[in-house]
């Protein structure tokens, strides 16, 4: 079977699970200048690139999927948010975009190839793509509201070389996700169809939305149905929400595309929101209670976590949700012809 069959498979038989937060994961290990940077002779400081731990400290990233594997994930998605040369630009290593995208889903691939033979359970891996920072939607300048840093098909490009490094080291699935402008988003699913065409073959796309409010928009002003109806022709294996929120904010909108989407959903939240002090400390019991409640309600098929979760958060949530039927998608209308009429045809 193919990925895309296989996972849907597994969804159709329970409610699978995600991986939590790497950011926050690799803070714990208190890194210095040194570990970042290894021995790659970069002329910027790395402290803070968590992405280019695949080639300086990859026992960093491989002890952190192996964490989430045990807590019971079945996804993991490669530590790559910012492996772009958009925001590799920022520690000037740009011209590492395409090494550091492959050698994060290799580890994520090995891990997980790992684990399934260990009970012949599907392990997943979704090469991880974030939205940089510029937006196609948006003018960074107040002055000028039609300006742009980027356009389109800069931005479509820029992600077709991370997408490519991603299938080359491994990966199952392309994820786009905190996707706080649509049109980003965009770019990056023309580059991962572009992708697939090129390779003659189903390349599956996740599709993550992050919110900036709570009226459930996220920065390009779309709702949590605008963006569904933007992104639908994509076929995405997943749609969901991840970040921005913890789950008790989330739940209205975790409904809304539940009931309105024909595809799987996955959501992972942030552990709560962050204290006075930026940390999060909602505890993995008070997670896996909210997430829970989606469970029972039918709502989700994917569970993880975001901002502040860690494998215990995981765990927490792989047990709450063991057992609980996964939701299903919602059947569309039959069409009908009221009895007596034709159909409307278009006069010559």
């Amino acid at each position: 079977m193919t990925p895309r069959e296989t996972f849907n498979a597994q969804a159709a038989d329970r409610i699978l699970i995600t991986d939590g937060a790497f950011g926050t994961e690799i803070q714990n290990w208190k890194l210095d200048e040194a570990a970042y940077a290894g021995t790659l002779g970069l002329s910027k400081d790395q402290k803070g690139n968590n992405d280019i731990l695949a080639l300086t400290m990859p026992k960093v990233p491989e002890s952190i999927h192996r964490a989430y594997f045990e807590a019971g994930a079945d996804i993991a998605e490669t530590n790559t948010f910012s492996a772009n040369i958009i925001s590799q630009a920022d520690y000037g290593a740009e011209h590492l975009v395409h090494e550091i995208n492959v050698e994060s889903a290799r580890l994520a691939r090995r891990l997980a190839d790992e684990y399934q033979a260990r009970d012949g359970r599907p392990r997943f891996v979704a090469g991880a793509i974030g939205p940089t920072n510029k937006t196609l939607s948006l003018s960074p300048d107040v002055n000028d509201p039609g300006y742009r840093e980027i356009d389109f098909d800069y931005l479509t490009g820029v992600y077709r070389q991370q997408v490519d490094a991603l299938v080359e080291g491994g990966a199952d699935f392309i994820l786009i996700e905190t996707v706080f402008d649509t049109l980003n988003a965009k770019a990056g699913i023309m580059a991962a169809l572009d992708a697939g065409e090129a390779l003659g073959r189903d390349l599956p796309i996740m599709l993550s939305m992050t919110l900036t409010d709570l009226s459930g928009r996220n920065l390009s002003g779309h709702t949590v149905e605008a963006f569904w109806h933007a992104v639908r022709h994509a076929k995405p294996l997943t749609i969901g929400l991840n970040c921005s929120f913890g789950a008790e904010q989330l739940r209205p909108h975790v409904k809304v595309l539940s009931e309105l989407c024909d595809t799987l959903i996955m959501v992972y939240p942030n552990a709560g929101l962050p204290n006075e002090l930026g940390e999060y400390d909602e505890m993995p019991v008070t997670t896996a209670g909210l997430v829970g409640e989606w469970a029972h309600a039918g709502q989700v098929n994917v569970l993880g976590g975001c901002c502040g979760s860690t494998p215990a958060h995981i765990k927490a949530i792989a047990d709450t949700v063991r057992g609980v039927a996964p939701r299903r998608m919602p059947v569309p209308p039959v069409k009908t012809r009221l009895a007596g009429l034709e159909p409307f045809t278009m006069a010559a």
